[in-house]
């Protein structure tokens, strides 16, 4: 009882010194995030010294490995095929607006050039070369934003204080002091930012390592935000912890699930800060060699609509492989979901909810005074229909519905009518399609 009553007490304390660091965003940070939801469409990449053994980006913790065997690794990374060009343009041709790449993993290997670790790629492999330079130098030419995902956790160094995971990679465990895994932190997080140019966010992961300690463990959080923000003020910060949001934060993420979503988002308050939902073309995050259960590029169109449906970008990810190509599966779907965005792209950049419910035909998004209609799978009558009501929320209560207009993106116009209540649009017969779009305006 009395570690549960010291439990409490200082998870009071904790909230307290969140609650009490006031963060007021600047203008530059508004309009970052104001262009965060308008991009709507991002490609994570998960990429590390793991790719080696094409397990996956938990290997480490999952094979029961020793850190200092794992390491080795290290010694033989040479993607000799990797070009960054290459990546951004086919990331780019699928319509995506933005990039985050994983900087630093849990298992501590950097994929940049630090000069607080010698467990980076320009220090411990053969390659020699910084990727994250590379690849930012391809997204200014590309137009593309760049953001970076860093872990919290820590599987391999001695300072970082023991969580719920890495127990087995061969840590002494005698050397634990936050105080200096902060200020590696800190110093990392200040590279990135200032040697790679306009960087639009960090992507946190990790805080829930901590999550079962007896105490609440305090990450210093505010201070870790406020060092961020002091550096650049516009440039967004999230955090992967699956709880309501913490000040100081810009935007909020959903792993795997949806938000308001039966998974890993449900019963958590969604905020009114932009969002953004993560999931995998296949099962993993890093590259694993057995695991080519790919969605189809068609499940890909329909879970980014979802997402806009919702009010949220998606953000999904490519594991390249450890020659530095990106996985031909995921490579060809990119280009897929780019063919399907040339035609109907302006119903996802921009867009949010439309106040309508998901139907048995599809779903809804909506921008300034349109609202889209998103048909995944065509009744048989070729009729589809939407209560007026729904729709009050962009087109007013009493519009003049014979005004309204209905087209096919990328196709013919076809006739609305208004019916018991309802808008009822009759397509009819159409080829097969991910998504049909019918655009609705006055």
């Amino acid at each position: 009882m009395k570690r549960l009553i010291l439990s409490a007490l200082a998870l009071l304390s904790l909230m307290s010194a969140w609650a009490q660091d006031a963060y007021v965003p600047s203008e530059s940070n508004l309009a970052a995030r104001e262009k965060f939801e308008d991009n709507r469409f991002g490609v994570f990449i998960h990429w590390g010294i793991y790719s080696m053994f094409a397990q996956g980006e938990w290997y480490l913790q999952e094979g029961g490995l020793n850190a200092a065997e794992y390491a080795k690794a290290a010694g033989g990374f040479y993607p000799a095929s990797f070009d960054a060009r290459e990546w951004v343009k086919a990331i780019k041709a699928s319509g995506a607006r933005y990039i985050c790449f994983t900087s630093r993993h849990h298992d501590g290997f950097s994929m940049f050039d630090t000069a607080v670790s010698d467990y980076d790629m320009i220090d411990s492999t053969p390659f020699k070369r910084d990727i994250i330079a590379e690849l930012a130098q391809a997204c200014r030419e590309e137009g593309i934003a760049l953001n970076f995902y860093y872990s919290l956790a820590d599987w391999t160094r001695e300072d970082y204080p023991v969580g719920k995971t890495g127990h087995n990679t061969g840590r002494k465990g005698n050397a634990q002091d936050y105080d200096s895994y902060f200020s590696f932190m800190k110093a990392q997080l200040a590279e990135l930012l200032t040697k790679y140019g306009d960087i639009g966010a960090i992507w946190f992961d990790g805080f829930w390592d901590h999550d079962s300690d007896p105490v609440p463990f305090d990450w210093r959080l505010p201070e870790l935000y406020s060092h961020i923000h002091s550096i650049n003020p516009a440039c967004l910060i999230g955090n992967n912890h699956h709880r309501a949001v913490f000040p100081g934060e810009d935007f909020q993420m959903f792993e795997r699930d949806l938000p308001g979503g039966s998974g890993w988002s449900k019963g958590r308050e969604i905020s009114n800060l932009p969002l953004e939902m993560c999931q995998t073309m296949n099962g993993m995050w890093g590259y694993k060699i057995a695991d080519q259960n790919y969605m189809s590029s068609g499940e890909l169109v329909r879970l980014l609509v979802r997402a806009v449906s919702k009010g949220s970008n998606l953000l999904i990810n490519v594991g390249p492989q450890p020659d530095g190509n990106l996985p031909q599966a995921a490579v060809a779907r990119l280009a897929e979901m780019g063919e399907w965005m040339n035609v109907n792209g302006e119903s996802v950049y921009g867009c949010g909810a439309a106040g309508v419910p998901e139907k048995d035909w599809g779903v809804a998004t909506a921008k300034d005074d349109k609202v889209y209609l998103h048909v995944f799978d065509v009744p048989e009558n070729g009729i589809i229909s939407v209560p007026l009501s729904e729709l009050a929320g962009v087109f007013g209560q009493k519009p003049r519905w014979k005004k309204i207009k209905a087209e096919l993106l990328g196709g013919a116009a076809v006739k609305p009518e208004v019916r018991d209540g309802n808008l009822v649009v009759t397509l009819g017969q159409l080829s097969p399609s991910a998504d049909h779009v019918v655009r609705l305006s006055f």
